[in-house]
């Protein structure tokens, strides 16, 4: 399969009497992520009786089902009838842009690595210096920039509540990859910003991962309170679709946005926006400069 264009056909799996699983693609892409997320939109507008959740994810989704409500094999011929209908025309998505202020090379998780060294691929250096290194960067400094330089897409949400998956979005050779510990860490700060594989993650809460740590953000992504403003619709932030930016901050900056976080008043900057696959597949670096002159314009 190229990378873009869409993946000929899913494979479909059922999981007991009331789950479907769809595998859009065996490798994670862009278009394979338009894919799962334009039949999910689809399946939501149709309102299927007896479909109860939708769930997607990097290039699958799974959809639960009421079987008294609707039978299997309605359901499945109903979503091969989604698929069939999308051909390999234009996707395009609205959404919104985000941008997540990031202390890269943060106090806290550095003395958290630093315990967890044994269980490190190089345990001489840093999670960030080896992740420059393995990635061609000539120093963290470089590392940061291009990891920051770019946007980046939330593929699912899941594994712990609130916590985004993202996939960078650059053309394949230049993704950042870094494979996670030899063997997880049972502690990791609440908001570390980490990488696995060609994923990046933000820890929603405090514990056990296996994920590189880069840094921390100041901006809470899951408040079961629903406190702040942001999530006075849902106390989960991020959403399948958001199209992330991260912001290198000092440690004065993250102290300030400490203190709004505290006061109840901080809400990260966000834009809705409109994403095309097909404008970005033609000229990624373009449409990426274009995409975030619109938090240039907030």
């Amino acid at each position: 399969m190229s990378e873009d264009t869409l993946p000929s056909q899913a494979r479909y799996t059922f999981g007991g009497d009331e789950h479907l699983f769809v595998e859009i693609s065996e490798a994670m892409s862009l278009p394979a992520f338009f894919k799962g997320m334009a039949i999910c939109t689809e399946l939501q507008r149709r309102q299927l009786p007896g479909v109860t959740e939708i769930c997607p994810a990097n290039a699958a989704y799974l959809v639960r089902f009421d079987p008294d409500l609707i039978a299997p094999d309605a359901l499945l011929a109903a979503l091969k009838d989604i698929e069939a209908g999308l051909g390999q025309g234009e996707l395009q998505l609205q959404t919104r842009l985000i941008e997540i202020p990031v202390l890269y090379n943060d106090p806290w998780t550095h003395e958290t690595l630093m315990r967890f060294r044994e269980r490190h691929q190089d345990p001489t250096s840093t999670d960030i210096e080896y992740a420059a290194r393995v990635n061609g960067h000539a120093s963290v400094e470089a590392f940061i920039a291009a990891h920051s330089g770019s946007p980046w897409f939330v593929s699912m949400v899941g594994f712990v509540a609130g916590l985004p998956f993202l996939f960078q979005m650059v053309e394949r050779a230049q993704q950042i990859q870094v494979p996670k510990y030899l063997s997880p860490r049972t502690d990791t700060p609440r908001l570390t910003l980490g990488h696995g594989g060609c994923f990046s993650c933000i820890y929603s809460v405090r514990g056990a991962g296996g994920y590189q740590m880069f840094g921390v953000t100041p901006a809470p992504i899951f408040d079961p309170a629903q406190r702040l403003p942001y999530f006075k619709d849902l106390m989960v932030f991020f959403k399948p679709g958001d199209i992330v930016k991260w912001k290198p901050i000092d440690r004065a900056e993250y102290d300030r946005l400490l203190l709004e976080v505290e006061a109840g008043s901080y809400e990260p900057r966000c834009v809705p926006v409109s994403f095309s696959l097909n404008d970005f597949l033609a000229d990624p670096q373009t449409y990426n400069q274009q995409l975030l002159e619109a938090l240039n314009e907030h």
